[in-house]
């Protein structure tokens, strides 16, 4: 791996990660969001991330087989979250429904705390590995030099 390529795998971390990041303040933003019925009430999204992947040069002309080698991470697809909305009776309620129920979104907001702790701690770990290489090639370039 070249060091250019560091640079590719940690700013598709970063661009992963500010999407995880987006997702996890809008469904905070939404958690308090009361619907009428069950179709209408918000549920919580997540990022799926995937590996891209690229053929080892080396492996590819040893043989038919080339094993494959990832290059960074991509956003596959933002989900909704399955687990069930919280019915809550409150027939005072003027979003309530005829049977005096209010719906609200399943969105844990302890785990949205945590997904945004990690997700910001993620890409300032990117950043670190850029800084870290620029650095290395920064000293790369004064070797010669004496």
């Amino acid at each position: 791996m070249s060091l250019m390529g560091i640079f590719d795998i940690a700013g598709s971390g970063m661009s992963a990660q500010s999407l995880r990041l987006n997702t996890t303040a809008s469904n905070m933003a939404n958690a308090n969001s009361a619907a009428s019925s069950a179709g209408d009430t918000y549920r919580a999204r997540h990022a799926v991330f995937a590996p891209m992947l690229q053929a080892a040069s080396r492996d590819m002309f040893a043989n038919s087989n080339a094993q494959q080698s990832a290059v960074g991470v991509r956003v596959a697809g933002v989900v909704e979250d399955s687990r069930p909305l919280e019915p809550r009776y409150e027939p005072g309620n003027p979003m309530a429904n005829e049977e005096g129920y209010v719906f609200y979104p399943n969105v844990d907001i302890v785990e949205e705390m945590t997904n945004m702790i990690s997700s910001s701690r993620s890409f300032q770990m990117n950043v670190d590995v850029m800084a870290a290489a620029r650095t290395m090639m920064q000293r790369v370039l004064t070797l010669g030099q004496a």
